[in-house]
């Protein structure tokens, strides 16, 4: 089965393991001791993450090694962008639009004190 990428970062630990790996290659056993879950857990969100294509597995000797791939990133991070573009203009014409209602309301007061007078 193949998984998407947002599939990946949905999950804490699966973030968490990226964020350890993002810097340096690490092996299996070093990335399965930072956490309170069991070996077999890592294991399934490593082949999770190696599945997306955000870490490849790279064997050592006797050793594996994770090794992050980032650039599968950039669809979650183009994905976010048409949503900030969205809401950045949302909240300026948000806020133009209070301007305008602040300005006509200081208006208005003035009018009022004018006439009362």
């Amino acid at each position: 089965m193949r998984r998407d990428v947002f599939q990946a970062i949905a999950d804490p630990t699966r973030r968490a393991i990226i964020n350890m790996i993002a810097n340096q290659p690490m092996n299996l056993n070093t990335v399965a001791e930072q956490f309170d879950v069991s070996r077999p857990a890592i294991s399934k969100h490593i082949k999770i993450l190696t599945q997306c294509g955000l870490i490849t597995i790279n064997q050592q000797g006797r050793e594996r090694y994770c090794e992050a791939k980032l650039q599968k990133l950039n669809e979650v991070s183009e994905w976010v962008e048409q949503y900030r573009t969205f809401w950045n203009n949302k909240l300026d014409a948000l806020e133009n639009f209070l301007e305008q209602d602040l300005i006509t309301d200081n208006k208005n007061k003035s009018i009022k004190k004018s006439i009362k007078k």
